[in-house]
């Protein structure tokens, strides 16, 4: 496809070529707040220290020179030098690339032959799934659809934690106040309060965190009541978590969770001691970080039981040897960004030079009232609840609006879960989010249902023309070349979103999109039947395209009819 803003650099550049670099005029290239001013600028002012005039006069003789069949004119307005490209012409380019290549539009060979592994959501067993998982659940799918769209083969890990010194506390819990009949009927919601409990009265009997080392310490050796009790309420999470994930659109290659590494660790243990990295601190083992000016990396605790830590060590070198990753991304919140510079200068330390390889993705979190959601105080809001509140509401909606609509049901979930998904995906993914279920559920505006609504009346536009054939012809028309500069731009904004490891590049890219057409909608008879009906249907399609392509990156439905 025709890159527009290639053509404005190598022009710059075929003229400024002894004062400037081609990288250097690409990163000043800016596109005008409005669009009369020029679909591209360039700023003149990095040319006047070395063409030895000022920037104004630059742009004038620029403008003079500057020639090419896809630019209708050009403009030196004060020290910018500004371009309109051909209307006709430019939409013809942008829109057949889009109907010729169809979902394949922003695919990219970049990552051909590359592997690359995304550790993402990874819940705590015995746990219910809250609106704290959400963030790591849906920018790690986000971020996999988007590696998979540039072309790698993506592993997708989720990496349970069903290990731990918390289980110790759990199996103290269930031994000293739990019923076995209400767990068999309700688990996740039984054992919930039992942890909650049991936190509740360690406070006053601080004893109790001794008998939960030593139940853990029973569970690591094996002991024969721990393990069963442990193995029942860890498959009977992952029923729960399934049911989630199939509602927001997520599945994992690999549910090897922590527990999966433990006749992994003593090999990596053994490493670090050949290595002399292990040194004694209190009774436990650590690995000191000076160097990086990092805490003590603890490998055994004083008791000798293993922690998260070498287990993650030893997952990170097992993902390496099994999948011969080339990225192997961590998409886990930002208060463990000190844990993966541990783990990383530790594999450094290990001669392991594919340990630059290993990238954490931090992000933001939910937060009620201010505050961080915790499981111990049970202070949590459950993710389920909220997406059957979505889906009603969405219902709801639907019942009024088009009653007769077929497929009510499955419409209205793809509708509440995309409005949940890409009121997360927007945000950028380092700040936090102050939960509120009503904006969440806000269908009008930027967000999810507002893209699906937009993707639905392309696709009734289209419907209602039946097999019309579309013109390879562009269009004049002012709104219409908004709306396909837009379209020229997405597989950019993929690529970026992919270097940047960020969806919500992606997801404010389309609502431009949609706000852009929404206008041409409002401007234009787009079914009149006149000469450029094909034209305008053509883009309509090339429109839709790109809505799915996008949304499908996101994790999110998009419906035909609304």
């Amino acid at each position: 496809m025709i890159d527009f803003k290639e053509i404005f650099i190598k022009q710059i550049s075929d003229m400024t070529s002894k004062e400037i670099q081609v990288n250097d005029i690409r990163r000043v290239i800016e596109i005008p707040k409005n669009s009369e001013h020029g679909d591209l600028a360039f700023p003149c002012f990095i040319l006047a220290k070395t063409m030895k005039m000022p920037p104004a006069i630059i742009a004038k003789e620029l403008a003079k020179q500057l020639a090419h069949p896809l630019i209708e004119k050009t403009e030196a307005v004060g020290p910018y030098l500004n371009i309109f490209f051909a209307k006709k012409s430019g939409s013809a380019h942008i829109v057949n690339s889009v109907l010729e290549t169809g979902e394949q539009y922003g695919c990219s060979t970049t990552g051909k032959g590359k592997t690359i592994v995304v550790d993402f959501s990874s819940p705590n067993i015995a746990k219910p799934f809250s609106m704290g998982h959400l963030r790591s659940a849906v920018i790690g799918q986000a971020l996999a659809n988007i590696a998979e769209k540039q072309g790698y083969q993506t592993v997708r890990i989720n990496h349970i934690g069903d290990w731990g010194t918390q289980f110790g506390k759990l199996l103290t819990a269930y031994k000293k106040w739990g019923d076995f009949d209400k767990v068999k009927e309700s688990p996740i919601e039984e054992l919930f309060k039992l942890y909650v409990q049991f936190h509740e009265e360690a406070k006053d009997h601080p004893e109790l965190d001794d008998e939960a080392r030593l139940w853990f310490k029973k569970l690591e050796n094996g002991d024969e009541e721990a393990a069963e009790l442990w193995s029942w309420f860890r498959a009977d999470s992952l029923k729960e978590f399934e049911r989630i994930y199939r509602l927001l659109n997520i599945h994992f290659d690999s549910y090897n969770g922590e527990a999966f590494y433990n006749d992994k660790m003593e090999t990596v243990v053994n490493r670090l001691q050949q290595e002399q990295l292990l040194t004694m601190s209190d009774g436990a083992e650590v690995v000191t970080l000076p160097e990086e000016e990092l805490p003590p990396y603890l490998i055994k605790k004083s008791d000798g039981a293993t922690l998260y830590a070498t287990r993650d060590l030893a997952a990170a070198i097992y993902r390496k040897e099994t999948y011969a990753f080339d990225q192997a991304l961590y998409i886990v919140g930002q208060e463990q960004t000190v844990h993966f510079k541990q783990i990383k200068a530790v594999l450094k330390r290990l001669h392991l030079d594919w340990y630059e390889k290993v990238t954490h993705i931090p992000f933001g979190l939910y937060l009620k009232d201010g505050k961080k959601m915790s499981t111990r105080q049970g202070r949590i809001i459950l993710l389920e609840d909220v997406l059957n509140e979505a889906i009603q509401q969405a219902s709801a909606n639907i019942e009024a609006k088009n009653p007769s609509l077929e497929n009510k049901e499955k419409i209205a979930q793809s509708v509440g879960i995309g409005a949940i998904l890409f009121h997360d995906l927007k945000n950028d993914r380092m700040n936090n989010i102050e939960f509120s279920l009503k904006d969440m559920l806000t269908f009008e505006g930027e967000t999810g249902p507002y893209l699906q609504y937009t993707h639905a009346r392309a696709c009734s536009l289209l419907r209602k023309t039946g097999a019309l054939p579309l013109s390879e012809a562009g269009l004049e028309n002012a709104y219409a070349w908004e709306t396909a500069k837009l379209l020229q731009q997405y597989p950019n904004k993929v690529k970026q979103a992919y270097n940047q490891l960020s969806p919500s590049t992606i997801a404010k890219h389309l609502i431009d999109v949609a706000q852009a057409f929404n206008k041409y909608y409002g401007n234009v008879r787009i079914l009149e039947k006149d000469n450029e009906l094909q034209e305008r249907l053509a883009l309509v399609k090339a429109v839709m395209i790109v809505l799915a392509d996008g949304m499908k990156l996101l994790g999110m439905d998009a419906p035909e009819e609304m």
